[in-house]
């Protein structure tokens, strides 16, 4: 498999502060990464570094394959959308093609066709007409993962998409993602504070530690790892 995207020594600062130092490692087509450390590690920084929103202070960010950073579907951490957002789920998850419709006024019937098939893929057909102010939390984010698959074409970049969810909604999300990448071959980035889950899921685990080296490889060669004893025992 190619590299999709790679980062080369790569370091970056968050009001001042260097928070990522020197890091390397590189996203094969089809890989599911998790991104896990302790608060402060760089985690937000490095999420705004692949976005573009930021960019690194020294090091290179390669995007391969023919990707673009505004190709990334992106999840950003849980909102709350009942506090005046009048929007459908249809509309809010059409949204998501905004990049692919540029200039124009209107969305075209291609695109209409993918946020219908965004949505029939993360069964919320039956929601489509509802206002996203009627939502479970998790129903939310189910809305939020089919606009982010709108925009992406090879990669999806996920900021704790289970935060704030009931335990019965996050397990849900974390299979729903893990069927995104396994059956859809869709690459993922997670950013996530469950250790555990991400060792179920991912492919690769890349751990950032704001007093450390920081990890990037397996699950079961992170489990043997110094940081896996230090962010989840043993």
């Amino acid at each position: 498999m190619k590299n999709i995207l790679e980062c080369q020594s790569i370091s970056a600062s968050y009001d001042g502060r260097g928070v990522i130092k020197g890091l390397s490692f590189a996203v094969k087509e089809g890989d599911y990464v998790c991104i896990v450390g302790e608060n402060g590690s760089g985690k937000s920084t490095l999420v705004k570094c692949l976005l573009g929103i930021k960019s690194p202070d020294s090091g290179k960010i390669i995007m391969g394959e023919g990707l673009r950073q505004k190709d990334i579907g992106y999840l950003p951490q849980h909102t709350d959308l009942a506090k005046g957002f009048p929007a459908t789920v249809e509309e809010v998850v059409l949204s998501g093609c905004l990049g692919r419709r540029g200039l124009r006024p209107f969305y075209n019937s291609a695109e209409k066709e993918t946020a219908r098939k965004a949505i029939e893929r993360l069964g919320i057909s039956d929601l489509a007409r509802r206002s996203c102010r009627e939502l479970s939390g998790g129903q939310q984010q189910r809305m939020l993962l089919a606009r982010a698959m709108c925009a992406a074409k090879k990669l999806l970049l996920l900021d704790e998409p289970v935060t704030g969810l009931d335990p019965g909604a996050s397990a849900d999300m974390y299979e729903l993602i893990g069927e995104l990448n396994k059956k859809d071959g869709m690459t993922i980035i997670m950013v996530s504070h469950d250790v555990v889950k991400s060792m179920e899921y991912a492919s690769r685990i890349l751990c950032l530690c704001s007093t450390d080296h920081s990890f990037y490889g397996t699950p079961q060669e992170y489990a043997g790892s110094h940081l896996a004893s230090k962010f989840i025992g043993g």
